[in-house]
């Protein structure tokens, strides 16, 4: 069984003053351990350097590049699912819905993927499991 990881889990993965980060790490090792395909997007990998970048700087890049990438399955995003994504992003008129958490949704559902390493509420709000659980 597959997982997705989204920015939010990243993030607080890589950064230990995130209030989750403890629940994000132990959930990320205990998904190594059961050796579950951990999927991703190209679009992720972009909002998370970027986001890394600006707040805690190029180190924090460097440790996500080299130590957590290699162990993900990344999704590099087609045109397809960008327009899908757009599609959805428009339909569903959400203002704090991104495209990129559009992105993760469409890719999500159609990979069949049901589980999401994420606190972001969206994953929840479209029917998928939040790893971990607890508070989105």
């Amino acid at each position: 069984m597959s997982a997705f990881l989204d920015t939010s889990a990243l993030y607080a993965l890589l950064v230990r003053t995130e209030d989750r980060h403890a629940d994000v790490l132990r959930s990320f090792r205990a998904l190594l351990e059961e050796q579950r395909a951990l999927w991703t997007t190209s679009y992720v990998l972009v909002e998370t350097t970027a986001l890394l970048q600006h707040r805690i700087g190029l180190p924090a890049v460097r440790d996500l590049l080299e130590h957590v990438v290699p162990v993900l399955s990344v999704d590099w995003v087609s045109e397809r699912l960008h327009r899908k994504a757009v599609e959805r992003l428009l339909r569903e008129d959400r203002r704090r819905l991104s495209l990129v958490d559009c992105v993760s949704l469409e890719f999500m559902r159609s990979q069949g993927l049901r589980d999401a390493l994420a606190l972001d509420s969206h994953f929840a709000d479209a029917g998928h499991r939040l790893i971990p659980a607890g508070r989105a």
